[in-house]
């Protein structure tokens, strides 16, 4: 499983409208093959900055299958103008899993 870690900094002002728009946007992405779940997270000393957390069975599932797809064009379209600057993308594979 691979951990997509995208930091989002929305302009200001537009929080809200962004939230309303990514209740529409998480259906394409979870309609993706290779898909495994998503959270998004508000900062709490930032009201503009965000952090997205997608799991991934494979690294290509994101970088070929979503990125490379017509359902990423419009997930562009709904969310990309809401960000400055563009946001980072990382993905991360686990190392350890420590249970309690």
């Amino acid at each position: 499983m691979i951990l997509e870690v995208a930091i989002l900094n929305v302009k200001a002002g537009l929080s809200a409208d962004f939230e309303k728009v990514f209740q529409q946007a998480q259906k394409i992405i979870s309609s993706m093959k290779g898909y495994i779940s998503h959270q998004l997270q508000k900062c709490i000393e930032d009201e503009n900055k965000y952090i997205l957390l997608v799991n991934w069975e494979t690294l290509e599932a994101h970088t070929e299958g979503f990125r490379q797809s017509a359902a990423y064009q419009d997930w562009k379209r709904l969310l990309h103008h809401f960000y400055d600057p563009f946001p980072t993308v990382e993905h991360f594979e686990m190392v350890e899993r420590c249970k309690t």
